[in-house]
């Protein structure tokens, strides 16, 4: 059973917000006189290793409530307005940050990148008893986690399910997953002993896993070595990308096993070096893999601008797409929750599905390639997985 915050007070007066870091995607709408407005708070990294994903999530969270509002960033004459709070990627911030907006009388949250940060605010959430749509941080622990708390992102097993589409039988089969020491890197461990370890595909599964500080990587590289892999399974993120692919590449680990791993935001397409063309790649989203009306209205809305569309955009304008949902067929928390759970719709990545039981996002994945494009990479769909085919099981 549900027990609800009073209401949102969508019929209240205007709420009055000193020092707004963020604005709807319509400042005439939200700054009419004597119309009401509702708050958002939204907790992600503006700084830190994180930041660029950041950056794509908030562009996304934009253009996805322009477009769910048809550019008038009010739902039923009510203004929709984004208090911007930077996370840096640091749970105890992010939980400063929460309390001080649920304080001031915001009921619903939304962001973040930092899968350690997103299982933070979901137990602020349920505390607190206000809604919570996570952004791309990918963590399995999300899903099912709480009745307030919802994702507007893939999570780690959609990953590693994908990655199992690239694959023969792997039983009996040594797989090594090399993986920051984080929630994210965790929780990919976890997904690929799921999906391919014993209880799965009946892999036998290795972490090697890698503090987030660390800058040098040829111990780690040989340490996957030693492991005698079939497959090395690379989940990572941010700025040290570069150098671990480096070290991958030096210490022979491209010879020894096929690798699998995400393809990345833009910024690392160059990352991989000589090795871009021997990595399979899963793929969450890339600006042109999707082929509909919806993913051509975000690359547009993005374009213009003066951003391109990038790995964690989809997550952003999923998430505008659930709040204003969720604001236009509810009044309270409940309702809110009410709204979302079961709801199908469109987005940029083709139909889209929040699982009524534990508020999965089910949607599609994709297998793809980066190819020579002049001195550069450009990602290249090699095949589309079926939503379906990849769903995480129902948690709890």
């Amino acid at each position: 059973m549900r027990h609800t915050r009073s209401t949102l007070g969508l019929a209240a007066a205007a709420i009055v917000v000193a020092g707004l870091a963020g604005c709807a995607p319509s400042d005439s709408a939200a700054s009419d006189e004597g119309s009401d407005s509702i708050e958002i708070g939204i907790i992600t990294s503006k700084s830190g290793p994180l930041a660029a994903y950041g950056e794509a999530y908030l562009a996304g969270l934009h253009a996805g409530i322009d477009y769910a509002t048809d550019g008038s960033g009010e739902v039923d004459g009510t203004a929709i307005e984004l208090r911007e709070g930077d996370d840096g990627a640091d749970v105890d911030k992010a939980v400063q940050l929460a309390k001080e907006y649920i304080g001031d009388g915001v009921d619903i949250l939304a962001g973040t990148v930092s899968s350690g940060v997103a299982l933070a605010l979901a137990e602020q959430a349920e505390q607190n008893e206000v809604l919570y749509i996570s952004g791309p941080a990918a963590a399995d622990a999300v899903t099912g986690i709480n009745d307030y708390t919802f994702r507007s992102g893939r999570q780690s097993y959609q990953d590693v399910a994908t990655a199992a589409t690239f694959l023969d039988d792997v039983a009996g089969k040594q797989i090594t997953v090399l993986a920051q020491d984080n929630a994210f890197g965790q929780g990919n461990v976890a997904a690929v002993q799921a999906v391919l370890g014993a209880d799965g595909m009946g892999g036998n599964v290795t972490p090697v896993l890698v503090a987030e500080d660390v800058t040098e990587f040829t111990s780690f590289a040989r340490q996957v070595l030693n492991t005698e892999p079939d497959l090395v399974f690379v989940a990572w993120a941010g700025e040290t990308s570069g150098s671990m692919w480096q070290a991958l590449t030096q210490q022979g680990v491209f010879d020894a096993a096929p690798v699998v791993t995400g393809l990345g935001d833009i910024s690392t397409y160059g990352a991989y070096g000589a090795a871009s063309d021997k990595i399979g790649f899963l793929s969450h989203y890339f600006g042109t893999a999707p082929d509909n009306d919806v993913n051509a209205a975000m690359v547009e809305a993005l374009e213009a601008d003066g951003h391109e569309p990038d790995l964690f955009s989809p997550d952003g304008f999923v998430a505008g797409q659930m709040l204003v949902h969720a604001i236009s067929e509810g009044d309270d928390v409940d309702s809110m929750i009410d709204a979302l759970e079961g709801w199908t719709f469109d987005g940029p990545k083709g139909s889209t599905t929040v699982r009524a039981s534990d508020h999965a996002l089910i949607q599609d994945m994709y297998q793809a390639k980066l190819a020579a494009d002049g001195s550069s990479f450009a990602p290249e769909l090699i095949e589309v997985v079926p939503a379906d085919e990849v769903a995480p099981p129902e948690a709890g």
